[in-house]
């Protein structure tokens, strides 16, 4: 069990979101109030199986000293795949492997990964036994609900839960219903159930609009036989979400200044777009006279230094 049976509950963790969890946002992350367990972004088996893919794999699996303890998480659909990346995983300083088995976007689920793999269970279970065999590390998986409707976690789950993984983190919707509903707590009882009796040694995880470490405690609280919650939207809100804390528009202002040092630093070792930085512009500027405009004149940037000169100018 590794790392899982070490965390204490509930323990909290940073879902692993494309374009969003990256080794420079966990650092901004830790330095706010990092969580019991860091996820990376998804990385696909068959880039890493390819000698032409594999370098963008590696970056994608990128750690940094902060990250610690941190799960790669990755995804495809081709079994031998799985076994050769997981294989190179045991060595790079990793504390478990993940795979997604949950991601609704259409072209993962049109190559056959993410939550395409709902509808595939036993391509699902073959991925899962060679992942597991070929690596020492703990293996668990992140997934939905089901494809389309709810009600299919009922055969869906207990396919993953009869291979008991070491952990099971559960989104609760299904890929059709992406996030425009709300999470379907009042499943949270019968998914306990099934866990329970079919590997109660697995680690049960709930994910899904848990805003911030006071909302996963009040979940606990009516649920205590799960042993975790996933906080993934929740840190576009506020990004100390796993404290207790409520930050200062100043100590929002200096996460952004360090977000922008480590995209520079980081930059300087590859190429890194600078307009995704922009996405993240929101979350450190809001809520206080000026954001607007301020946030503006950001979005206007094309780099780290317009924008640095923008701040020194608004402050």
């Amino acid at each position: 069990m590794g790392i899982w049976q070490d965390l204490k509950k509930p323990f909290l963790i940073l879902a692993p979101m494309e374009g969003v969890t990256d080794i420079m946002f966990r650092q901004v992350v830790a330095r706010a109030g990092r969580p019991d367990l860091f996820f990376t972004e998804f990385t696909n088996v068959s880039s890493y199986a390819s000698e032409k893919g594999r370098a963008n794999a590696l970056e994608r699996l990128e750690v940094a000293p902060t990250d610690a303890p941190i799960i790669a998480q990755i995804w495809g659909k081709n079994p031998e795949h799985f076994s050769e990346t997981c294989t190179a995983l045991s060595s790079l300083g990793f504390s478990g492997v993940d795979l997604n088995f949950g991601c609704p976007d259409k072209h993962v689920n049109k190559a056959g990964g993410g939550a395409a793999m709902i509808k595939t269970p036993e391509l699902a279970v073959e991925c899962l036994r060679n992942a597991t065999k070929s690596t020492d590390l703990p293996v668990s998986v992140k997934t939905r609900l089901g494809w389309s409707q709810p009600e299919e976690y009922k055969e869906w789950l207990p396919v993953l839960l009869n291979e008991h993984p070491a952990a099971l983190t559960v989104h609760l919707r299904t890929k059709k219903e992406m996030s425009k509903v709300p999470a379907h707590y009042e499943l949270i009882s019968e998914i306990i159930k099934l866990r329970d009796e079919l590997s109660p040694e697995t680690k049960l995880i709930i994910n899904g609009d848990i805003r911030d470490k006071a909302h996963a405690l009040e979940l606990y609280e009516k649920y205590p036989e799960v042993d975790g919650f996933m906080i993934g939207r929740g840190v576009f809100q506020n990004p100390y979400c796993f404290t207790d804390h409520v930050p200062t528009q100043e100590e929002l202002m200096d996460l952004l200044k360090l977000h922008l040092d480590l995209y520079e630093e980081q930059s300087k070792k590859h190429y890194v777009s600078y307009e995704p930085l922009k996405h993240f512009f929101k979350i450190y500027i809001n809520n206080f006279p000026g954001a607007k405009e301020l946030r503006a004149k950001l979005m206007e940037t094309h780099s780290v230094e317009e924008a640095r000169e923008v701040i020194r100018l608004s402050a």
